[in-house]
C-alpha cells in the first residue's frame, strides 16, 4: 500500500485537458470503483474526458496508444488482475506494466497507472476507493497523469 510517503493529490486545474481514462472490465466491482475515482479527479480538475472500456488488462496498452496518437494529452488505464493458481497473473501484470510503460516512452505523452495487480479481492477492495476502502488508486492514477501534462507543459514554457 502506499501509504507513508504518498505526494498530495487534488487541487491541479486540468482546464482543456484531453484525458482519456481505459478501463478494463474484469472484476466489474472493483473496476467501476476505480473508473469512479478516476472521473472524480477529472470532474474536480475541471477535465475534458471520457471512459473507453476493454475485456482486460492485456488490452490496455494498444487503445490507450490509440487514444494518445487521436490526441489525448494522457490516458488514466485501469484494470484489475488478481492473482490465480497458474502463471497467467505473472504474464498479464508483467505484459500490462511494460506495455503501458512503452506506451507513454513512444508517444511521449503521460499515462496513468492505476492497474491493480493484487493476491485476492480483498487486496482490490483495499485499494479501489469503495467505501471502507484504504486507497482510491483510481483517483491516483488520474491524478498522477494530470500532473505529468502538467509538469510536460513546464519543461516547453
Amino acid at each position: 500500500m502506499s501509504g507513508t510517503g504518498q505526494p498530495q493529490q487534488g487541487g491541479v486545474d486540468a482546464t482543456g485537458m484531453r484525458i482519456v481514462v481505459v478501463a478494463g472490465a474484469w472484476h466489474q466491482t472493483l473496476s467501476d470503483a476505480l473508473v469512479a475515482g478516476a472521473e472524480r479527479m477529472l470532474e474536480q480538475a475541471n477535465a475534458d474526458y471520457r471512459v473507453v472500456r476493454v475485456a482486460g488488462a492485456f488490452e490496455l496498452p494498444v487503445v490507450s496508444k490509440a487514444a494518445l496518437q487521436q490526441g489525448a494529452d494522457a490516458v488514466v488505464a485501469l484494470g484489475v488482475i488478481i492473482r490465480g493458481g497458474t502463471p497467467h497473473f505473472e504474464y498479464i501484470s508483467a505484459s500490462a506494466t511494460d506495455g503501458l510503460t512503452r506506451v507513454a516512452l513512444d508517444t511521449g505523452k503521460p499515462v496513468g497507472f492505476g492497474v491493480l495487480t493484487v493476491d485476492d479481492e480483498q487486496q482490490g477492495l483495499d485499494r479501489s476507493g469503495l467505501p471502507g476502502s484504504r486507497e482510491d488508486k483510481g483517483f491516483e492514477a488520474a491524478d498522477a497523469a494530470v500532473r505529468a501534462v502538467i509538469a510536460l507543459r513546464g519543461l516547453s514554457a
